[in-house]
C-alpha cells in the first residue's frame, strides 16, 4: 500500500488528531438481532477542534494552510443559512486572525426563528462573521466572488472558498483522513468492509475516495448517502472531485464512474427537510450512545446505513465505519421535528 505524503501542501492545524473510533455497543444492545451481526464503529470528526466541531475543519486546514500561504487578510464563503462549513468558516478565520464574510441562501423553506436565527446561523454572528443573507435561488458563490473583487479593489487580500470548502485543496482533508483511518484500523484489529459518510457538496466522499485510491486500494469502500443533490449529480460531483484531487495530489491515478459507491434513496422530498429515518436515527443515537448527529447531514446518512444494514447488505460479522461529521448547532433550528 502507497502511503500518501501531502506535507508540501501549506496547513493551518485546526484540530488534534487523530480523531477517535469507537465502537456502537449501545446501539447494539438495544437493536440485537436487528443488526445481523454486523459491528458498527463511529469515527468522531463531531468533536474536534473549535467551533463545536465537525467535518469541515478538515477542509479548512488546507483551505486555510493556502489562504495565508497567499497572504490573505479575508476569507468569504457561501452556504445556506444553517450551514456548518459557514458557521467553522467563522470560528476558524476568527482564531485566525482573519475577516470573515459569509454568503447564505435561504435554501430550506422555513421563516421561523428556530431556522433563521438560532443554531449555526446564531454563531455564525458570534464568531464575528459578516454575514449577508440571500434568496433560496441566488447565485451565493457569484455574490461572493464580486463582494472579494470589491475587497481587492480596496487592497484588501481575499481568498474564497466554495460551499462546503469542497474544492481540489479542501478535500486533501479527507484524503488525509483515509490515511489516518486505515493507520487506526490496523491498531483496532479492525479491517473496515466500508466507510460511510452524509454527502451536502461532495468533498468528505470525494477526499476519501482519493485517499484511498492514492494509496493503490479500492475507493469503492467510502460510501456516501447524498442529501444536497440528487443521486445523478452527486454521484458526477464526486467523480470529478475526486479526480481532480488525484491530480493536486500529483497521482496518475484516476477513478471510474463506477467506482462511487454512492445511495440518494435517504435524501427525503429535498435538502434540509426531515424524514421519518432521519428522525428514527438521530433519537436511537443520543438514547443509545448519547452521541449526537444532525438532522441534515449524518441523521439522514445514519438512516441510510441502519437500512442497509437491517436488510441484510452486509455480511455477518462485518464491521462498518461510519463517520460522524458534526453538524451539532442544527439541532437546535430542527427542535419542533425533534421532539417526542
Amino acid at each position: 500500500m502507497a502511503m500518501l505524503d501531502l506535507a508540501r501542501f501549506p496547513r493551518l492545524p485546526l484540530l488534534t488528531l487523530p480523531t477517535p473510533i469507537e465502537p456502537l455497543d449501545g446501539l447494539a444492545r438495544h437493536l440485537g438481532e436487528a443488526l445481523n451481526g454486523v459491528r458498527i464503529f463511529v469515527k468522531r470528526d463531531d468533536v474536534a477542534g473549535i467551533g463545536l466541531g465537525g467535518n469541515k475543519l478538515r477542509k479548512l486546514e488546507y483551505l486555510l494552510g493556502a489562504a495565508r500561504a497567499e497572504g490573505a487578510d479575508t476569507v468569504v464563503t457561501v452556504g445556506a443559512i444553517q450551514s456548518n462549513h459557514a458557521r467553522l468558516t467563522a470560528a476558524a478565520a476568527a482564531r485566525a486572525g482573519l475577516t470573515c464574510e459569509l454568503f447564505l441562501t435561504r435554501s430550506v423553506p422555513r421563516q421561523d426563528p428556530d431556522y433563521t436565527a438560532n443554531g449555526n446561523r446564531l454563531l455564525d454572528d458570534l464568531f464575528g462573521a459578516q454575514v449577508r443573507e440571500l434568496p433560496g435561488d441566488a447565485d451565493s458563490l457569484a455574490a461572493a466572488e464580486a463582494r472579494a473583487a470589491e475587497l481587492r479593489a480596496q487592497g484588501r487580500k481575499v481568498y474564497v472558498f466554495p460551499s462546503g470548502g469542497s474544492s481540489p485543496t479542501g478535500c486533501l482533508g479527507y484524503a488525509n483522513a483515509a490515511a489516518e483511518i486505515l493507520t487506526q484500523a490496523e491498531a483496532l484489529g479492525q479491517d473496515f468492509a466500508e466507510i460511510v459518510t452524509a454527502n451536502g457538496s461532495a468533498g468528505t466522499h470525494a477526499g476519501l475516495v482519493a485517499g484511498l485510491a492514492a494509496m493503490g486500494l479500492d475507493p469503492r469502500r467510502a460510501k456516501s448517502f447524498a442529501v444536497l443533490a440528487e443521486e445523478g449529480r452527486a454521484r458526477a460531483e464526486v467523480l470529478e472531485k475526486a479526480n481532480a484531487t488525484l491530480a493536486l495530489m500529483g497521482s496518475d491515478r484516476r477513478v471510474a464512474p463506477d467506482e462511487i459507491t454512492l445511495d440518494g434513496r435517504h435524501r427525503g422530498s429535498g435538502y434540509g427537510i426531515p424524514t421519518a429515518g432521519m428522525l428514527e436515527a438521530v433519537r436511537l443515537m443520543a438514547r443509545t450512545e448519547g452521541k449526537l448527529l444532525d438532522p441534515v447531514y449524518s441523521g439522514k446518512a445514519f438512516a441510510g446505513l441502519l437500512h442497509d444494514v437491517r436488510a441484510g447488505l452486509y455480511p455477518a460479522g462485518a464491521a462498518v465505519l461510519f463517520l460522524m461529521t458534526g453538524g451539532t448547532p442544527g439541532i437546535f433550528a430542527y427542535k419542533d421535528a425533534l421532539a417526542g
